[in-house]
């Protein structure tokens, strides 16, 4: 008999839960500080950087964008737009919402090898890529971030679960 599938498992972040584990990432980063500045990995570090910036009164911050997937398929890694700025990394921090399977990381990490990678959540696969890290979620879990949802209707697990 074949095994049925599981269902993918679903983690909704609200603003509010991103914000508070925003600020307990700056919590544990300040004393490794201060930086010279903050990379963000666009698109979704940029929040998770803006709110450790401000907490950590950083004003430099720089970008660096890497594209890997979209709503629709997952291809090979292409920087569309390198930090410059922050050189080899040395004395900078680099900020994403979450590593997953460390696609991007390991590309960021050989632009940017001497910055201290940080955040937000991680998955197993990628969780040896950061140095810093506020949750851990399993691998198989979707993180739902504010910026990708919107407010509705969800069923209790057990009726989801066909109990």
């Amino acid at each position: 008999m074949a095994a049925i599938p599981a269902k993918p498992r679903y983690y909704t972040v609200t603003w509010d839960q991103l914000h508070r584990d925003g600020k307990a990432l700056a919590w544990r980063l300040v004393e490794r500080g201060p930086f010279r500045g903050i990379c963000a990995i666009t698109r979704g570090g940029l929040i998770p950087a803006a709110i450790v910036a401000r907490e950590l009164e950083c004003r430099i911050i720089e970008t660096v964008s890497v594209v890997t997937y979209d709503e629709e398929a997952r291809g090979e890694p292409r920087v569309v737009k390198a930090p410059a700025a922050a050189g080899d990394g040395e004395g900078w921090l680099l900020v994403d919402d979450l590593v997953d399977t460390g696609t991007t990381a390991r590309v960021v990490r050989a632009l940017l090898p001497r910055a201290h990678f940080a955040t937000i959540y991680a998955k197993p696969q990628g969780r040896p890529l950061v140095d810093s890290f506020i949750t851990e979620v399993s691998q198989d879990t979707w993180i739902l971030f504010p910026w990708d949802t919107e407010p509705q209707f969800i069923p209790p697990i057990a009726r989801s679960a066909g109990k």
